[in-house]
């Protein structure tokens, strides 16, 4: 995206202007999607996210600040623009406090336009060139995802703590990772800990340290997490499996800005942002008395949440893709692809395991792969699905057939007088059916009596 023009969604139901606005802004260097209603609007956005949208007030169906609740209902940070013939002090009051970016009134200065544009634009979306780098690891054309991404790029450039919600597998260090490099402590460190991973009386030594001789095993001063963060960002990843008695020390250090090794009596001022994930629902376990209320508030300063992958199923070929190319080469491999089919099961897969269960289906199939085409066949059996499509009668009843000759001739060790006498059929009838599945006697002579015993 970083190589493409700036997004503008135009929406008014006067052709004419429309025109005269879309020609102003793409000699402007805009990319602009021209549509004539609300409800097409909408659908543009379901395809493409825009970094701006400009739209007309009034429309017949749905109208400028009814497309506007909409719009921020599934994307917040989107600025949008509304212009009007009719515009009135009030109307404009009342626009730019529920969100509106900003309310222009027709006719309006091409000049005053384009420099409204340019301020949205720059709240929306960083300047060309730094796009790539810091989200170049979330692979994605989902409008729900690049919205989640724009938030997350405004938040990095505070100190606010985020805390990132979303289940197993969507990819949420790589946000955090993401906030990092877009952030001022982008040069500083990105120290990461998996809070759940780790027995309770060595959390507290991981983040804080530890003095020499503190408790068994303590041969040396350790310095914990937190100081190895300074300046930079501690990821507190699986926040929410942390034991009660160690979030009050966290909040104590959040909120006091020091920590104390484990055994020590001096005090260390600490300058970290903290961005904390979990795949838990932090509101029921503090109705449960496993996480505490004010913990949560100081973490959950900036709540993003991300998609399934099942919810952004768009992004399935393009992630896939991308995938394969990596693992082409890792094991190198040519030039690999899918199937049509193949795909077509990736898409409609369920994912519980999100995108860490993508990645490891497709390796599963390439290792496996003998062909540059991964097929259906390895698809399913990585993702150990059953194939439910139902089997053509006719297609179905020449498998049993075929099964079913094959079990026998393995009974009697290829000896059709024997095979043709099992099947209550004779031995001129019973030959036609072995060749109607190329199947030959000979083939079967020699099983040993173990495998006749077990066939």
């Amino acid at each position: 995206m970083s190589a493409e023009n700036p997004k503008i969604l135009l929406v008014d139901d006067d052709r004419d202007l429309l025109q005269l606005v879309g020609m102003r802004l793409t000699a402007a260097g805009y990319a602009v999607t021209a549509v004539e209603s609300g409800e097409a609007a909408l659908s543009a956005l379901s395809v493409s996210r825009p970094q701006v949208v400009v739209t007309d007030l009034r429309m017949a169906g749905m109208d400028g600040m009814a497309l506007f609740d909409a719009i921020h209902r599934d994307s917040p940070s989107l600025p949008v623009v509304i212009l009007t013939a009719h515009g009135t002090i009030p109307e404009a009051v009342m626009a730019t406090r529920r969100g509106v970016f900003s309310f222009l009134t027709k006719p309006f200065e091409p000049k005053v336009l384009l420099e409204t544009v340019a301020e949205a634009m720059r709240l929306s979306s960083p300047p060309a060139g730094e796009l790539e780098d810091w989200r170049a690891e979330l692979i994605t054309r989902s409008s729900g995802m690049e919205d989640l991404l724009a938030q997350a790029r405004r938040v990095a450039a505070s100190d606010a703590s985020v805390c990132i919600f979303g289940q197993s597998g969507t990819g949420k260090e790589l946000l955090a990772r993401a906030i990092h490099r877009a952030s001022p402590r982008a040069e500083r460190p990105f120290v990461a800990v998996n809070c759940g991973a780790i027995p309770e009386g060595l959390l507290e030594s991981e983040l804080f340290g530890h003095k020499k001789g503190s408790f068994t095993g303590a041969v040396a001063d350790r310095r914990g997490l937190f100081q190895a963060a300074q300046d930079g960002t501690l990821f507190l990843d699986e926040v929410g499996d942390m034991p009660l008695s160690l979030q009050v020390k966290l909040l104590r250090a959040l909120e006091e800005r020091t920590v104390r090794p484990v055994g020590s009596h001096e005090s260390h001022d600490i300058d970290v942002r903290v961005i904390s994930a979990t795949h838990r629902k932090l509101e029921e376990r503090i109705a449960a008395g496993e996480f505490r209320e004010d913990l949560y508030y100081r973490l959950n300063v900036v709540k993003l949440t991300i998609p399934a992958l099942a919810e952004r199923r768009e992004d399935i070929p393009l992630l896939a893709n991308h995938f394969l190319g990596r693992l082409a080469e890792r094991y190198r491999r040519s030039r690999l692809g899918f199937s049509p089919e193949a795909m077509q099961l990736l898409v409609s897969a369920p994912w519980p395991g999100n995108v860490r269960q993508l990645l490891n289906v497709l390796e599963q199939a390439v290792a496996l792969a003998s062909t540059e085409v991964i097929p259906e066949s390895l698809v399913r059996q990585a993702l150990d699905a059953p194939d439910t499509a139902l089997t053509p009668l006719d297609e179905a009843r020449r498998a049993f057939e075929r099964d079913y000759l094959v079990r026998i001739l393995k009974i009697t060790g290829g000896n059709v007088t024997k095979a043709a006498r099992l099947a209550g059929r004779n031995r001129t009838e019973f030959y036609r059916l072995l060749e109607r599945h190329s199947l030959e006697p000979g083939m079967f002579k020699g099983n040993n009596a173990k495998e006749r015993a077990t066939a």
